[in-house]
């Protein structure tokens, strides 16, 4: 017995030799995988994310993250180690605060860009303080802070002006409504927020280029809720029999009012006017129920944002020189990606038709604006596999 356990304790010995030697000569199949393992883990240390903050979840972002995702190609931000993620938010304040905190003490993070939910909440602007402070850029996308409040709180917005496009919006409109002998009365404004910076901005300038003929009888607001948004439309046709005019301002408020208004059998007396080209929107003015949409370019903003925070976290001042020419002057602080006026397609060529080329004359020529048929819009997108924008 005694000789046997000798005999074991050497074999034990002699197994202890062997392994180490393997470990230290690199043999075996196990030290390979776990070289492996260490190889990945070294590289995933190095990849940075740029973070894409939303301000609610619609279909509206999809196109703009393929936009995202289509510059992360063209500007080849693998070979930077850097990959773009869009994160959408719940459609509150809270959440772009809680992740924006969240991004704060996260060492992978390169830049953020985000669709700021509320223009004048101090705790949001804070936050993306907070992240400039550390060393990580941040930009403003489709949605802007209140820049006369806070001046400081991004260096560059990216997306539409605006103001722009709620004097086209309701330039367009004014036009429509005078072709159907309309040339006073009420109009409402439906929206997620009245105190987003770009709804606030489209209804403000909508207003404006309507006059003071015709009169704004509400702003109603969803918080994103799309049964809200329909109830809304609903609600606002009782209250106000007499109405003339829905203008849907967020990319879900067109098929709310569409589907409202065609639900109530009013179509014949009302006249709607709505940003954005959700899907199922661009089905509602083939079959007649929308008038006309001036239509952003969400995929311009996603491959402008990668290209914009690329050039800031490798500090290419000439790409940013060339986003921003004027970046001195008031307003040179903002990139715009232009916009589209989207008519039924019964209206082209016809001098008689609401609303032509012509009547936007000005805007067309200093290319702030495509007027398209919707035919040749549909055309469009099928050429990037969009199926609304």
């Amino acid at each position: 017995m005694e000789t046997m356990a000798v005999v074991s304790r050497s074999s034990h010995h002699a197994c202890l030799l062997v392994l180490l030697l393997l470990s230290i000569t690199g043999i075996g199949c196990k030290q390979s995988v776990d070289s492996s393992s260490v190889e990945k883990a070294s590289v995933g240390n190095l990849t940075k994310r740029f973070i894409f903050i939303t301000n609610g979840d619609d279909p509206y972002f999809d196109v703009l993250n393929a936009g995202l995702q289509a510059g992360a190609e063209k500007y080849d931000l693998a070979s930077s180690n850097i990959e773009v993620v869009m994160e959408k938010n719940n459609a509150t304040a809270q959440g772009q605060i809680n992740r924006l905190r969240q991004l704060v003490t996260q060492a992978d993070i390169a830049a953020v860009a985000i669709s700021v939910i509320q223009a004048e909440n101090v705790a949001i602007v804070e936050e993306m303080k907070r992240l400039a402070e550390k060393g990580v850029p941040v930009i403003t996308v489709d949605g802007d802070i209140n820049g006369k409040l806070f001046s400081d709180a991004r260096p560059f917005y990216i997306g539409t002006d605006n103001s722009i496009a709620g004097r086209l919006l309701g330039t367009a409109a004014k036009k429509v409504l005078e072709s159907r002998g309309v040339n006073e009365g009420g109009f409402i404004q439906f929206t997620g927020f009245t105190d987003n910076d770009n709804a606030r901005a489209r209804m403000n300038g909508c207003r404006d280029a309507l006059g003071k003929n015709y009169n704004e009888l509400d702003r109603m607001a969803d918080s994103f809720d799309h049964s809200r948004a329909r109830d809304n439309v609903r609600t606002a046709l009782v209250n106000h029999p007499d109405v003339h005019a829905l203008v849907g301002i967020w990319a879900y408020n067109a098929p709310a009012i569409a589907e409202v208004v065609a639900e109530r059998g009013v179509r014949d007396q009302i006249s709607i006017f709505t940003f954005d080209a959700a899907a199922q929107a661009i089905e509602h003015m083939k079959d007649g129920h929308i008038d006309c949409m001036i239509v952003q370019n969400p995929f311009e903003m996603g491959v402008q944002t990668v290209r914009l925070l690329l050039a800031m976290v490798e500090k290419k001042d000439a790409v940013i020189a060339e986003m921003f020419p004027n970046s001195d002057e008031p307003g040179g602080d903002r990139y715009t990606t232009g916009l589209r006026l989207i008519i039924p397609d019964d209206w082209a060529g016809k001098s008689s038709a609401p609303i032509n080329a012509k009547d936007l004359e000005s805007a067309v020529s200093a290319g702030t604006l495509e007027v398209l048929t919707l035919s040749v819009f549909r055309e469009w997108l099928k050429k990037y596999g969009l199926s609304s924008s």
